[in-house]
């Protein structure tokens, strides 16, 4: 083999190994996706409600503001360091995506209640930021595909989507519950049919796959608000009365022992050539 050959073979497997810095989409993605978004409304709350304050505004007016802070300066901190690392770390990700979730939390806690503009007000405004995001990122790189998230632009246009999409997802979740007469735990099976209905286009259906995922990935934030409102709410407003904490501990437990335990691999990025 020539020194050219060479090189072209090296050229090609280097092509055939770009990763994107976000995992797979896999149904093992979903599933934990599902329990951060869940540990986002139960560790968002935790802070804001029992160690900031009670619930009601007058015991700590500052309590979603400040929950705010904190975890949107976590956000943004690990959000760098995300961009910095030269390929796909599981943990990293998946706390990143964690504190996107519980800065959504706060963030739209803080939107519906302290400044007065309540579930559908706040969830319209999100909504156009996720669609300003959306139609930034397709505009500057015609494409909002996740398999291309593995330079720092595209990572950028990423985890701001996200962090909107989580934020709208709260408040979602919220009207749902609280507005809408559902309850928490008619709420979830309306997100859960919601999910459904995506799952059955994608697999029967030709549209858009890039389209499908972001209104996934939107529908599971207000099904883990839900469901992490109905463990820790009290009865008497259809909750479980967990307790925050702890049920923020349990949901860490059972979402590092998922990530040890299934498989977790960057995603291909779409230029690359899967190897035989």
């Amino acid at each position: 083999m020539s020194h050219e050959d060479t090189d072209a073979s090296t050229s090609v497997e280097s092509r055939s190994t770009v990763l994107s810095k976000v995992p797979a989409v896999t149904l093992t993605f979903w599933a934990i996706k599902i329990l951060a978004t869940t540990l986002g409304e139960t560790g968002g709350d935790a802070v804001t409600m029992t160690w900031l304050g009670e619930t009601t505004a007058a015991a700590n007016p500052n309590g979603y503001l400040i929950g705010t802070a904190i975890f949107a300066t976590a956000l943004a901190l690990l959000v760098v360091v995300q961009i910095v690392a030269t390929k796909f770390h599981p943990f990293l990700y998946w706390t990143t995506i964690i504190a996107s979730t519980t800065a959504g939390t706060t963030l739209a806690d803080f939107a519906d209640r302290s400044l007065g503009v309540g579930y559908t007000g706040g969830s319209s405004i999100l909504f156009l930021c996720v669609m300003a995001v959306l139609g930034l990122w397709y505009w500057s790189e015609g494409t909002i595909a996740v398999e291309t998230v593995s330079k720092p632009k595209t990572e950028a246009f990423y985890w701001a989507t996200i962090t909107f999409s989580q934020t709208l997802g709260t408040a979602l979740g919220d009207w749902m519950a609280d507005s809408s007469g559902f309850g928490f735990f008619g709420a979830a099976l309306v997100f859960i049919a919601a999910l459904a209905v995506v799952a059955v286009l994608f697999y029967l259906t030709g549209l858009s796959r890039v389209l499908l995922f972001w209104a996934a990935f939107i529908l599971t934030r207000p099904l883990g608000a839900t469901v992490g409102d109905f463990l820790d709410k009290p009865l008497n407003q259809g909750g479980l009365n967990f307790s925050r904490p702890l049920a923020t501990a349990i949901i860490v437990v059972i979402m590092v022992v998922g990530i040890v335990l299934t498989p977790q691999r960057a995603g291909l990025h779409p230029g690359a050539t899967k190897s035989s």
